[in-house]
């Protein structure tokens, strides 16, 4: 891509909510050019990829690129003493291997007829036109409508004059190949501030990898981030036979945590995913609402382009969607309040109790999702 271009759609990012999103209007016949400033689709991963029972219903993923399930969840104190463990009857849970994902839908994607332009930076807007610079050099894009699936810190947010993230946890972890085990599949969380300030500290074992990670608040890591994570590594419950000369990979980056923003569509565009604050507020996880809000995104589009004028962005409204989240928005506000280990394990005590359990079942276990837009 060497020149001025025009098309229906500019779709900056390409995670799985740009990937869907661009997939979606393509298959509706509208040309749709996707950028994405990385040179390969699976360098710089930032997700676990944790997927969960109801995305795992409700979206044919490619089972090639899923890891066994997981049924069992287990909750630690800062101690590691005493254990909480549930089981459910349902698989749960699977994990990704992202980078296997992400070229399974790029293949998806272009077959549908969407171009995809790898190596490519969005750098900004001007005169109605998206600037982009790749790999031959600047780039002017005339797009009828931009989507800005490009992460938390969206700049294509800044630019349509949208609402931003300002509630931000950050998160590293590593994944290590383990061998088999005799156990069953299990994910391994700890209630520490000192390891993870605001969140947890974690471990996902599903007898293939094992995700070791901890996220929280930046500025309350008590020795960084980075040393929290190593510290947590060299203690983490369900590790007895990592090899840890054996990394895979290492991840990391911002999460947003604060809702489902309010104004996530303009004249110009909208945002998906991580960029419209499509996570939730109180477990993190984005992959379930980042494929829900794209669908509803590609329908306000597609009526849009059809229609020839912006007016149907109107329906993308997060203010109305938002409303869904308030409970999760407490719960995020009590965890957030969570800051000594000598807290954490007061709070860790109701667990042991049965309404406890049937709480963490129900957040755990439960049969909510994002809610169904539209």
């Amino acid at each position: 891509m060497t020149g001025p271009d025009a098309c229906d759609v500019l779709v900056v990012g390409a995670g799985l909510a740009g990937l869907h999103t661009a997939t979606l209007l393509a298959q509706r016949g509208h040309d749709v050019l996707l950028a994405d400033r990385r040179t390969t689709l699976t360098g710089a991963i930032r997700t676990t990829g944790i997927f969960v029972r109801k995305t795992l219903d409700d979206f044919p993923l490619p089972a090639d690129c899923l890891g066994p399930p997981i049924r069992r969840v287990v909750l630690y104190p800062p101690s590691l003493r005493g254990p909480v463990t549930l089981v459910s009857g349902r698989d749960e849970y699977r994990v990704g291997d992202m980078g296997a994902l992400y070229l399974a839908a790029a293949r998806t994607a272009v077959d549908a007829g969407v171009r995809l332009a790898l190596g490519t930076r969005y750098v900004g807007r001007a005169d109605g036109e998206a600037q982009l610079l790749g790999p031959d050099g600047p780039v002017r894009v005339r797009a009828r409508f931009t989507v800005g699936a490009d992460g938390a810190r969206s700049r294509v947010a800044r630019d349509l004059g949208l609402d931003r993230n300002r509630h931000l946890l950050v998160g590293a972890e590593e994944v290590f190949a383990v061998p088999p085990g005799d156990g069953p599949p299990a994910f391994h969380c700890v209630l520490d501030p000192s390891l993870a300030p605001g969140y947890l500290a974690w471990v996902v074992d599903d007898g293939e990898h094992a995700h070791v990670g901890v996220a929280g608040y930046p500025d309350r890591f008590p020795d960084g981030m980075r040393a929290a994570l190593t510290r947590f590594r060299a203690a983490a419950p369900g590790l007895e036979r990592l090899d840890r000369a054996g990394e895979v990979e290492r991840r990391g980056g911002p999460i947003p945590v604060g809702g489902l923003l309010r104004r996530i569509a303009g004249p110009d565009g909208l945002l998906v995913g991580d960029a419209a604050g499509a996570v939730s507020p109180l477990t993190a996880g984005g992959l379930d609402p980042c494929l829900r809000l794209s669908e509803h995104a590609a329908d306000v589009l597609s009526d849009a382009l059809a229609a020839g004028r912006p007016a149907p962005l109107a329906h993308y409204d997060g203010a109305a969607l938002r409303a869904s989240f308030r409970g999760r928005l407490l719960l995020r506000q009590g965890l957030a309040q969570v800051r000594t280990p000598a807290m954490a394990a007061a709070a860790f005590a109701l667990l042991r109790t049965a309404p406890g359990r049937a709480a963490a079942r129900r957040v755990l276990f439960g049969d909510r999702s994002f809610p169904t837009p539209g």
